[in-house]
């Protein structure tokens, strides 16, 4: 298996790295939204306690962030505060003229800070640089009074989501994640550990079911039916899943190879599969100029899903809690075979590729439309060229079959977690933002 290369950078470097494909004029705010996006990605991968379920929280709240900033300043745009659980109502701009870039820079800036404040030294330094960066930069040519009073608003707006954040049950990660006390169950279909690291016996954040949704009214709101039942029986259909995932990696094609690493996504090696999302997203924003509500818009929205997602997801893998293709093709059908991917610390069903995926097409394409084609650089810098869709929904599904390619998922997790996201993100789709 061809190991990726990956990019590692200085807080300095890992700033100054990130130049917008678009322009910036001083009073520009797109390319203030696409820079600390870029970075975000970048202290994801940087910041040991992101797995992607935290990662999809912290991209939920920056999206509000971003968005209830220009709200803020904007009379045609909708609050999604009353809509989205726990969000009371956020300052808005008063008498006297306010700066929009400036606005948005003080927003990000103080709320990224706040979700990597466990970041390292490196990813502290970044934020430092950008920071410097794009302060300078949205104050070229603004007053002293209209600068003081935007940030003054984008400040508070930060501080606003932030304090309802906090408040959600996901704020605080002990242990990476892991539980320091767990006991196992006895069935033979139960999930066990796939991993020798210690820390990895137990599952990873057994209790992100819990955490306090977004859109989408609790944790078990798109609850998902049962997956096949557990066999050893070689007639049985969780016999015929196993022996697919066997069968398929066996004699995996060039392209099958390709897509399983294109899609991996793995924490500390990349930013994660919502992260992957993100990338397309601000990709495409900078790229094709999206205008400035549009962008926000699409970044909350997003956003909102993929948190929503993985809250849904975790809830139905600790529900049914089911044993990975691994442990059961290796005590069924061959105790030597090898997937081509490593298997994550937590249970099977369903796929968390496929939730994520699914709810982020469906609201990228809500947002901007069937068949919108578009080529996904994700991996560029990790050596592995863009590939085209014709669609977002074209793209989900192959991050969903990725899964079995890599070895990881049997296809029930798959295709559940595809439906599980299309039921997850109709709740964000439904949400009241530009008039």
């Amino acid at each position: 298996m061809q190991r990726r290369r990956f990019l590692t950078l200085g807080g300095a470097a890992m700033a100054a790295a990130l130049i917008p494909a678009r322009a910036m004029a001083a009073s520009d705010p797109v390319p203030v939204l696409t820079n600390w996006y870029k970075l975000t990605l970048q202290l994801v991968r940087h910041t040991a306690t992101y797995s992607p379920p935290v990662a999809a929280r912290a991209f939920g709240y920056l999206g509000v962030t971003a968005y209830e900033a220009v709200t803020a300043c904007n009379p045609a745009m909708t609050s999604l505060a009353g809509q989205v659980n726990g969000l009371t109502p956020l300052p808005r701009a008063g008498t006297g003229a306010h700066d929009m870039a400036a606005v948005l820079q003080a927003a990000l800036s103080a709320a990224v800070a706040h979700f990597f404040a466990n970041t390292g030294p490196s990813g502290q330094r970044a934020l430092a640089t950008m920071t410097r960066k794009l302060d300078a930069q949205v104050a070229e040519g603004v007053e002293a009074e209209v600068l003081a009073r935007s940030r003054d608003l984008g400040a508070a707006i930060a501080g606003h989501v932030c304090a309802w954040a906090d408040g959600d049950g996901g704020a605080v990660i002990a242990n990476m994640g892991f539980p320091e006390a767990y006991v196992p169950p006895a069935s033979p279909a139960a999930w066990v550990p796939t991993s020798l690291v210690r820390q990895q016996q137990a599952p990873l954040l057994p209790d992100w079911g819990k955490v306090r949704t977004f859109a989408m009214p609790a944790g078990d709101t798109c609850g998902l039916p049962p997956p096949p039942a557990y066999s050893e029986d070689p007639g049985s259909a969780f016999y015929a899943e196993a022996m697919e995932v066997y069968t398929v990696s066996k004699a995996l094609t060039p392209e099958q190879n390709l897509i399983a690493r294109f899609w991996s996504d793995d924490p500390m090696l990349s930013s994660t599969p919502p992260g992957h999302w993100i990338f397309v997203a601000n990709d495409l924003i900078s790229r094709r100029d999206l205008p400035l509500e549009v962008s926000v818009d699409v970044m909350a929205r997003l956003g909102v899903a993929m948190a929503d997602a993985f809250i849904g997801c975790w809830h139905e893998k600790t529900e049914y809690n089911l044993l990975r293709p691994i442990t059961y093709i290796r005590r069924v059908i061959d105790k030597s075979w090898t997937p081509l991917l490593n298997t994550p610390p937590f249970p099977e069903y369903p796929s968390g590729h496929s939730t994520v995926s699914a709810a982020a097409a469906t609201v990228l394409t809500a947002a901007l439309g069937e068949n919108y084609a578009y080529e996904d650089f994700t991996h560029e810098r990790e050596g592995l060229e863009g590939r085209a869709y014709g669609s977002f929904w074209e793209a989900a599904e192959e991050a969903g079959i990725s899964r079995l390619y890599g070895g990881i998922h049997f296809r029930a997790a798959i295709e559940q977690g595809l439906a599980q996201g299309r039921c997850i993100a109709a709740h964000t789709v439904a949400l009241r933002t530009l008039a």
